[in-house]
Parts: structure tokens; C-alpha cells; sequence
């Protein structure tokens, strides 16, 4: 099981916008929006490139995603799912805010 590690401080991220984190030699992009932290692998499945910190987020119907910065598949920030191309997937992390601390478990 993945334990949480301490990765920046809650003040490092940017609000609905994503940040690129390597954490036990895993990319992973972060996004802070309505004061949650999600966290999703950084490498685009379709394009394999490590650029979804780099993606917009939006909102489709309730569900939370990012856009690749490449061709604009989206992927949900709470599966991994790719909601326009079915069979693609981001690895989804847990991550959680403590005393203005970021951790996430990989």
C-alpha cells in the first residue's frame, strides 16, 4: 500500500491550475481547485508526453477533468478515465491538505 509523502506546501500550487511534481521518481501533476487537491499522473497516455500539469481543467456535467495540452482529450480528476476516448486512463493518486501541507500517497 502507498504511503503519503509530504510534497510542498499549499501555498506552492495554483489555484485551478496544474503543477508537475516528481514524487518517488513518478511525475505527477497536481491541481488545486475548491480548496482540494487531485492528483493524476503527468504523462498523456494517448500522446506519451509529460504534459498534463500543463492542461486546462473544467467541469463536464459534475465531473472534474483536465484537458491534455496536446489534442485536448479530457480526463476525469477523480477516475483517470479518458471521457472522449474510451480505453485511456491517468493513474489517479489520493492526496490530502494538513496544516497547509500537501501529501500524496504514490
Amino acid at each position: 500500500m502507498a504511503e503519503f509523502v509530504k510534497v510542498c506546501a499549499l501555498s506552492d500550487l495554483v489555484a485551478d491550475a496544474g503543477v508537475a511534481a516528481l514524487i518517488n521518481n513518478q511525475q505527477v501533476a497536481l491541481f488545486y481547485i475548491a480548496k482540494q487537491v487531485y492528483a493524476v499522473g503527468n504523462l498523456d497516455p494517448i500522446r506519451e508526453s509529460n504534459v498534463m500539469s500543463r492542461g486546462m481543467t473544467g467541469d463536464a456535467q459534475g465531473q472534474l477533468y483536465v484537458a491534455s495540452p496536446l489534442h485536448k482529450e479530457r480526463y476525469s480528476l477523480i477516475s483517470g478515465e479518458c471521457l472522449d476516448k474510451p480505453g485511456y486512463h491517468l493513474p489517479v493518486y489520493a492526496s490530502k491538505i494538513e496544516a497547509e501541507q500537501v501529501w500524496v500517497a504514490v
